[in-house]
């Protein structure tokens, strides 16, 4: 889609918005805009990026059926997707995976390290500054941990006052975080009385 963007710029052509090309008139506007303003070469370059996104949007529908299917179908998925505000199937499948498993963390501190949500310390062997997060352990993890942690920023959600006091003294991606640590937490303990059983198929 940057590409797209990129071609219909450097050509002269409108601009589009940011959602066009998810909508069946933004893709008429975009064919339509291609051949009014664009040369045969970016006219081939929008027509090859336009058959790759159809490719991807096809195959990612595939893959988002087949991770439904798998927490629906994973004991440690189903419980935390039921207990935990915020967590959908797709949040609740990877920290089952990644979390699961009888005697995989002995602290829930632990398992805020391995995904990356605590906070560094200063250390000389490293440049960056501390106070930051460490980013070790899955992406997909951590993304989905702050997924979830941002849906307390709902004023129907449990811990909503908490969400909003760490917002109003410093931002709400810090109070996502902190509400992303408090679910893994939770999540760890959860876990860890499932024990192996988390793992099972149902």
């Amino acid at each position: 889609m940057q590409r797209i963007h990129a071609v219909l710029f450097h050509q002269g052509a409108p601009a589009l918005g940011g959602g066009t090309l998810r909508t069946g008139p933004g893709l008429a506007a975009l064919r339509a805009a291609a051949a009014a303003h664009l040369s045969p070469a970016g006219q081939l370059q929008v027509a090859t990026a336009l058959d790759v996104l159809e490719v991807l949007e096809a195959r990612m529908h595939e893959l988002r059926h087949q991770l439904l299917e798998a927490a629906r179908h994973l004991a440690g998925a189903k419980v935390l997707a039921a207990r935990l505000y915020g967590v959908g199937p797709f949040a609740a499948l990877a920290m089952t995976c990644w979390l699961a498993g009888a005697g995989r963390f002995s602290s829930s501190r632990k398992a805020v390290r391995f995904a990356g949500l605590d906070v560094t310390v200063w250390s000389s062997d490293r440049k960056g500054p501390p106070g930051r997060l460490s980013r070790q352990g899955p992406p997909v993890l951590r993304w989905a941990l702050y997924e979830a942690g941002k849906t307390h920023a709902r004023s129907s959600a449990p811990d909503y006052r908490y969400y909003a006091q760490v917002k109003d003294r410093c931002n709400g991606k810090r109070a996502a975080l902190s509400e992303a640590r408090k679910i893994l937490r939770q999540a760890c303990h959860i876990l860890a009385e499932l024990g192996d059983d988390a793992l099972a198929a149902v």
